[in-house]
């Protein structure tokens, strides 16, 4: 792709010089090559999990929660599932969306990866009559002293994740599932947020974010011989997990805003240190490539510390925290320019896990008490949902958990 696109580029310059000799228009420019990689690429609707959790990451995501409308109950959520299920299969594989009600705005862009996830929070089992059957894991996060949450923007019924490299396809899957709740559901809140698009790098690059950092260095890999069991609820879960939930996951869902103008104001030296990276390519103070195990003995001329002690690196690692891991897969966002000059951006911080009470949760506790990140950003909203495993052929996502 980049090689195209260079080419690309290439011929328009050459074009655009030889344009004042009055070369360009004797000569017709060179066929190049349709840019249509993206735009092809599917990604099934069944399967053991459900898609949009260790799928790449996408250019363009939209995260939105409903709320099932007053008297709605177990039966109208079944309904309304079965019908949101049965968009985002067609619509995952490219098609229009159903009933004769398509809005044709994404007719010729392709499936372009579309991703649609879905996920209940812990109010929905109280709605729908479920209690008994919702899962211990389920239990609202805790307080943490550095948030400012918004209960407007936090938690709700029912949750979907839509991801995509394409911008119109994206927003296409939301209005769909949008129009699909109908008099079921009403959306609770609704978050936009984007992403590197696929191919802006010569190779495959661990993303950044607002701040200029490389973010994500230490995810888990599926390649990890302990990544199934960090993230996906097993078959033989604990007391307290139903049956429904195997091959699930639960995600926690943040809306971080990275106060940037503060930020921007430290000199990048002074920025490295508060992560305890370097900013250039992601390696660890201590010296190596973004890859290498920094040194967190190691000390300066000086005798300080290279990663200081307070370094939200540091403090965020699996080794500092019991081994807790999750896997984050994160949207940046930007919602304009306050009338104050401050730009409302930060992060849509999703973060997927086979149990929060011991993947987010302890890793969050170690921040709150003394991440040098924190005074850089605020937690603004926050929502914990139980996301289960793929939906069988013939069947619509949660089934067995609203037919059982």
């Amino acid at each position: 792709m980049l090689g195209t696109a260079g080419a690309a580029g290439a011929a328009g310059l050459a074009l655009g010089a030889a344009g004042a000799t009055g070369y360009a228009s004797a000569r017709r420019p060179d066929p190049v090559t349709a840019l249509t990689t993206v735009g092809t690429e599917a990604v099934p609707f069944h399967g053991a999990h459900q898609s949009g959790i260790t799928t790449p990451a996408h250019a363009r995501g939209h995260l939105v929660a409903f709320d099932l409308a007053p008297g709605a109950g177990r039966k109208e959520a079944a309904a309304l599932l079965r019908r949101w299920s049965a968009s985002a299969r067609t619509l995952m594989a490219g098609g229009p969306a159903g009933g004769g009600h398509d809005i044709g705005i994404a007719l010729d862009a392709g499936p372009s990866s579309l991703t649609v996830t879905f996920g209940f929070g812990h109010s929905f089992f109280g709605r729908t009559g479920l209690t008994a059957r919702r899962p211990a894991a389920l239990d609202p996060l805790p307080a943490f002293s550095a948030d400012h949450l918004d209960p407007a923007r936090s938690n709700g019924d029912l949750w979907i994740q839509i991801g995509s490299d394409d911008a119109l396809v994206a927003f296409h899957a939301l209005r769909t599932l949008q129009k699909d709740a109908g008099s079921a559901a009403r959306v609770r809140w609704q978050m936009n947020g984007f992403n590197r698009s696929p191919g802006a790098t010569a190779q495959p690059m661990t993303a950044r974010n607002l701040m200029g950092q490389v973010d994500g260095t230490r995810n888990p890999k599926p390649s990890d011989p302990d990544f199934d069991q960090r993230i996906f609820v097993p078959a033989k879960a604990p007391t307290g997990t139903p049956e429904w939930m195997t091959g699930g996951s639960y995600a926690v869902v943040r809306r971080i805003r990275m106060l940037l103008d503060d930020w921007e104001e430290l000199a990048v030296d002074q920025q490295e240190r508060v992560i305890g990276r370097r900013k250039s390519d992601g390696a660890p103070l201590t010296g190596g490539t973004e890859t290498t195990e920094p040194d967190l003995d190691k000390r300066g001329p000086d005798g300080d510390l290279m990663i200081p002690s307070n370094a939200h690196a540091r403090i965020s690692r699996p080794d500092a925290n019991g081994g807790a891991a999750m896997l984050r897969r994160p949207f940046s966002f930007h919602d304009g320019i306050g009338a104050d000059g401050t730009p409302d951006a930060g992060l849509l911080f999703v973060c997927w896990q086979a149990d929060p009470l011991k993947g987010f949760v302890p890793v969050q506790r170690k921040l709150d008490r003394g991440d040098a990140l924190s005074a850089f950003i605020r937690h603004e909203s926050s929502g914990l949902f139980a996301v289960p495993g793929g939906a069988r052929q013939g069947e619509y996502v949660g089934q067995p958990l609203l037919e059982s």
